[in-house]
């Protein structure tokens, strides 16, 4: 396997090689739409049959909710594994384009729809008119709500800046208040919760978005060492990541759900349900990351890791589109 380009050329002597842009284009397209309907679809799925009500524009929340999240696992990614680079010897100067302006503008968008929403007492807004855009400073939602609007601001000018890993500070930011927002302040210990939130985005986003920019990078590269080096780097201080992740959901979910309850609730709720999904979901990304490690140690090829990963990544967005969908659902009562 090698991680150069295919040229234009002969494949048998006589037939020129298709391109395979075009395919790869469609495929992340039909991948993105596929990972949409998760947070469309899922609050109907996670609902039936649970007697719980969902609350006004649940799929348009958690679908604004998916996009502001995978907003944060690109740049942060990015900034992640670029400093990685930086120690690796004999790295070649191309490095892959920045999606940071584009995610940065996608999570300005998301932000700004559910700041509408808040705006409106939480009702999804019929017409500009109803919405009281001064009231968001009133209330903690609000002014979380407009922190993140203006943190994706900033971080598209950081991008656009001489400086761009100046955009590591409002990201922080994003992070942060959602971290707040999820733990309201009428909860048993907030502060314990959105420490536990902290932690497990802040992990979260340097792993998926992390995989993601290593294996762009490794695409544009011809050296075969430093790409393995590059990896390898990764691979390490991912299975740290991985333990914190697993770690601080196991804290939150039992916060939440009572170990007593936690199985009749991860079945008989809409949340435990989706947290039932998410747990499957980073089952089979721990096996992927597992495959991965062992194909990058022990294969003659080390680059043939990237197959699993790129597997891995798929699921990683699954997993970023299930996460959406959580945080619109309701949450489930301390029985």
């Amino acid at each position: 396997m090698t991680l150069t380009r295919p040229s234009l050329g002969v494949a048998d002597g006589s037939e020129p090689r298709p391109r395979t842009g075009v395919s790869r284009a469609v495929a992340v397209l039909v991948l993105v739409a596929l990972g949409a309907l998760i947070p469309l679809v899922g609050p109907s799925a996670a609902l039936h049959g649970t007697g719980e009500a969902a609350a006004p524009g649940t799929a348009g929340i958690g679908l604004l909710r998916t996009v502001l999240f995978a907003a944060l696992c690109v740049p942060v990614g990015e900034l992640f594994v670029n400093r990685l680079a930086r120690s690796v010897p004999g790295v070649p100067p191309a490095m892959p384009r920045s999606w940071a302006l584009y995610a940065a503008a996608a999570g300005f968008v998301a932000a700004l729809g559910l700041a509408s929403v808040v705006s409106t007492g939480n009702l999804v807004p019929n017409s500009p008119a109803d919405l009281d855009i001064g009231g968001l400073y009133a209330s903690r939602d609000g002014k979380l709500a407009l922190l993140e609007v203006n943190a994706f601001a900033m971080a598209g000018l950081c991008a656009l800046s001489r400086r761009p890993a100046t955009q590591l500070w409002p990201l922080a930011a994003v992070v942060i208040a959602e971290a707040l927002r999820a733990h309201p302040t009428t909860e048993h210990s907030p502060l314990l919760g959105s420490g536990l939130t902290l932690v497990h985005l802040t992990c979260a986003t340097l792993w998926a978005g992390g995989l993601l920019h290593a294996l762009r990078t490794l695409r544009g590269w011809g050296v075969r060492e430093a790409g393995t080096a590059l990896l390898g780097l990764y691979a390490r201080v991912a299975a740290v990541l991985l333990a914190a992740i697993t770690a601080t959901g196991v804290g939150s979910s039992l916060r939440r759900m009572p170990s007593e309850t936690i199985l009749e609730q991860l079945t008989g709720t809409a949340y435990g349900r989706a947290l039932l999904a998410k747990m499957l979901l980073m089952a089979a990304v721990a096996a992927l990351a597992l495959w991965a490690r062992i194909r990058l140690r022990r294969a003659a090829d080390p680059l043939t890791a990237c197959s699993p990963a790129r597997a891995e990544v798929v699921v990683l967005g699954v997993v970023v589109a299930v996460s959406g969908l959580l945080t619109a659902l309701p949450v489930p009562i301390r029985w």
